[in-house]
């Protein structure tokens, strides 16, 4: 991890370096909601906002980076493609459309609906379009990041995954790691579920620190960037605040014992598909 301006970043394949941390807003209402959520997370700091087609809210993510008065270039976009589409490409030229960018700084493939690997070359394409620096896949297990490593010409850049001490895949970081692939976690508070464990919140108390805090900076300390959604600019702030702290080593082994998935190499905590 590298210190840049005020954030910490990791360096991607692509040279590009990726705040460690970041807003999501997954599951934010287009609109007003979504503006305010991202034109607080970028007062507060924040760089790096991640969205998706599947959201609906790209719209108002671009509105808000452009009313910031932020340079375009300061700030790393992710978008995401749906796969239940049939074309990265176009769908790619539709993002940036609705953003009202003319690139993004990293796609993902949202989920390997269909096998991992058909929409890679699409992928790529995009890329090489201009309208993606980097490219890369979400919720993807070791095999199926093996399958699109052996076809691709673009080496996926992050795989982000669903990542907390209760779902510690890491089998699944220690592969993404070993082919240079930067993971990123989404819900590392469990959708709030994570915030109200004992273990948690006694480390919280003995640090000064709030449950929130504590397991952002897990994540981080495990080496991904991490990219925790909000809507409340308290919040917001809150999770920002993790930056000049470490969790000691006792701290780290008490939170990794709460897995609940073997550290598993794969993607989903449950089986069957959920799309």
């Amino acid at each position: 991890m590298t210190a840049n301006s005020s954030q910490l970043t990791r360096t991607l394949s692509n040279g590009a370096e990726i705040p460690m941390l970041g807003l999501g807003v997954w599951q934010v209402e287009d609109g007003p909601e979504c503006e305010r959520a991202v034109a607080w997370a970028l007062e507060r700091g924040y760089r790096l906002i991640d969205t998706a087609q599947a959201y609906r809210n790209e719209s108002s993510v671009g509105r808000a980076i452009r009313s910031s008065g932020i340079p375009r270039e300061e700030i790393f976009l992710t978008t995401k493609f749906y796969p239940g589409s049939q074309d990265p490409l176009a769908e790619a030229e539709k993002s940036v459309e609705r953003l009202g960018t003319e690139y993004v700084d990293l796609y993902l493939i949202h989920w390997p609906q269909g096998g991992p690997t058909w929409a890679w070359p699409g992928m790529e394409r995009a890329s090489e379009a201009g309208l993606a620096r980097g490219i890369g896949v979400s919720n993807f297990s070791a095999a199926e990041l093996h399958e699109v490593l052996k076809t691709s010409q673009i080496q996926p850049a992050v795989n982000q995954i669903q990542f907390s001490p209760f779902e510690y895949r890491r089998a699944l970081v220690d592969a993404c790691e070993d082919a240079g692939v930067v993971a990123q976690a989404y819900s590392p508070l469990g959708t709030g579920r994570h915030l109200r464990d004992p273990v948690v919140e006694r480390i919280a108390s003995a640090t000064g620190r709030t449950p929130a805090q504590v397991l952002i900076r897990w994540a981080i300390q495990k080496g991904l960037s991490v990219v925790p959604k909000s809507t409340h600019r308290e919040r917001i702030d809150e999770n920002f605040n993790v930056l000049d702290f470490e969790l000691d080593a006792a701290s780290v082994s008490a939170l990794d014992a709460l897995d609940t998935t073997g550290q598993t190499p794969d993607a989903l905590s449950r089986r069957g598909k959920w799309w």
